[in-house]
């Protein structure tokens, strides 16, 4: 094999590539590496914005698959209408798991416990006690229910949650009980303490919390978003939050980044981080056992992990 790959870690530092392609790096900079046209294997600049990442796709005439480093692929979706049938877009399953995972337990627990206000309060050098709500006994509503969704139970097993109710795209039985279709969102929200959002964006997604969703969640509540912004209708939320009836925690918003001045920076019982789900230390070595594994299965041609869709089998 002799075609290009490109690829956004420089090629003398991933261990293990399979000898035959010619690796090319490209990270997002001004200048192609090579010439698009040659490029069979792309794999997708991580956390860069998404004209950037669509910007070689029309030129990439020969391209055969479309390698995320990421959970989700809307990013690049867009710019697939470019390319010929047949070409495969994967996704980074196994690579995120870990490190949004730990992210959520970290914003469930900080918006719980009150670790903002004890912050605000260290600066201002006071001792601020009280009563916080527990994570411990609390019902917890898993929207999207994938490899992700699935590593936030785990870590929340230990913590003593009441239960877990979990939803996806469609209903399934798993080891750990029942997985509800999202047509029994209006059902299971209400009896949630902590909902958290940890599904792809789709059209069938895009503003699934909104005003009727967030009226359903009960008072007191918990709103975690680790998926993307748009999943919820940033107006309803701050319609919400400003009421003081639910508190939210946001990794991602709409718009994003989000930008100064926006009146989620100053809505009341919201905790912002900075989309910082996956990129971590964890990051980095799981990318590159995911990269050398789909790159030998390219050469070897065996059938790749992650598939997502293929153009023109699926309308891409």
């Amino acid at each position: 094999m002799t075609a290009d790959v490109w690829l956004p870690i420089p090629p003398d530092e991933i261990q293990g590539l399979p000898e035959g392609p010619h690796y090319r790096f490209w990270n997002g900079a001004e200048d192609f590496p090579a010439d698009p046209a040659d490029c069979a294997f792309y794999v997708v600049p991580y956390m860069k914005p998404a004209a950037l990442c669509v910007r070689p796709l029309p030129d990439m005439t020969s391209v055969q698959v479309v390698q995320t480093l990421s959970a989700g692929t809307d990013n690049v979706e867009p710019g697939l209408k470019h390319l010929r049938p047949g070409v495969r877009l994967c996704n980074a399953r196994g690579v995120h798991e870990a490190s949004t995972a730990e992210l959520t337990l970290a914003l469930i627990l900080a918006s719980l416990r009150g670790i903002p206000d004890f912050v605000r309060a260290q600066d201002r050098g006071e001792w601020l006690g009280g009563f916080r709500p527990a994570l411990a006994d609390k019902n917890v509503l898993i929207v999207g229910y994938g490899s992700i969704g699935e590593a936030i139970e785990d870590r929340l097993v230990p913590f003593e949650v009441a239960r877990v109710a979990r939803v996806a795209r469609s209903e399934r039985t798993t080891a750990r009980g029942p997985v509800h279709p999202l047509t029994d969102l209006p059902s299971l929200l209400p009896e949630a303490d902590v909902v958290v959002l940890s599904t792809p964006l789709t059209e069938a997604t895009r503003h699934l919390a909104g005003a009727e969703f967030l009226a359903r969640m009960k008072d007191g509540a918990l709103l975690v978003n680790v998926a993307r912004g748009p999943v919820i209708d940033t107006k309803a939320l701050l319609a919400e939050l400003e009421t003081g009836r639910i508190t939210a925690a946001l990794d991602v918003t709409d718009p994003e980044p989000l930008p100064p001045g926006h009146p989620l920076w100053q809505a009341p019982g919201l905790l912002i981080s900075p989309h910082v789900g996956g990129p971590t230390s964890a990051f980095r070595p799981r990318a590159e056992r995911l990269l050398v594994d789909q790159l030998r299965r390219f050469v070897n041609r065996e059938p790749l992990r992650n598939v997502i869709l293929t153009t023109g089998a699926t309308g891409a």
